[in-house]
């Protein structure tokens, strides 16, 4: 379970093929190296991968996680190759503030953005749903693009639009988001629920 608040900005070291379709992706952070265990759980740009290595090198924390084949025709991640930037997110704990929304690193498609408006300090992104999940995203409801939790302004159809604040352009990789490029959407879990709770009545 994550927050959509973003803690760290890391980068793929490189992409390793291995047997049955996955990938081995080893990623560098800023966390502290043992503070990561094998097994533990990191969002990267809303994927929720699982650490099966970690390590030290140049001075910069390392952990390797392997990425399955449905997880690379789902999301992004296979797309991510040396030197791309990742939205990085440890997992919830119980005590810590829950500043974003519950965020489950569960990708349910591709946003692609039609537009982006640059403001005095902030952007304004205009985002493509999947017509299946746009019946999922409301005005004044969450999504998680890219494992960062937003507030939706506009609902238009299928699209839809979030403002990025000066923090968040700061703090994630949504500087380099531009028209055309794809990013991963989580809808708001409580918003499947409740439309699952009205089909089945």
């Amino acid at each position: 379970m994550f927050t959509g608040i973003v803690t760290d900005v890391g980068e793929v070291l490189a992409v390793t093929p291995r047997a049955e379709g996955l990938r081995r992706l080893r990623i560098a952070c800023h966390y502290p190296r043992a503070s990561i265990m094998d097994g533990a759980s990191i969002a990267c740009n809303g994927v929720c991968l699982t650490v099966v290595a970690a390590g030290e090198e140049d001075g910069r924390t390392w952990f390797a996680a392997d990425a399955a084949a449905e997880t690379l025709a789902v999301t992004t991640a296979g797309r991510w190759h040396n030197g791309t930037p990742l939205n990085l997110e440890r997992p919830l704990r119980i005590g810590d503030e829950l500043g974003g929304h519950m965020v489950l690193g569960h990708v349910d498609g591709l946003a692609e953005v039609v537009a982006r408006v640059e403001l005095p300090d902030m952007a304004r992104l205009i985002f493509r749903a999947p017509a299946d999940l746009a019946r999922f995203i409301a005005s004044k409801g969450s999504v998680a693009i890219d494992g960062v939790s937003l507030t939706v302004n506009d609902v238009q159809g299928d699209a839809f639009s979030v403002l990025i604040i000066p923090h968040t352009l700061a703090a994630t990789t949504f500087r380099g988001l531009r028209a055309g490029d794809v990013a991963n959407l989580e809808v708001d879990p409580m918003a499947r629920y409740a439309a699952r709770l009205a089909e089945t009545r």
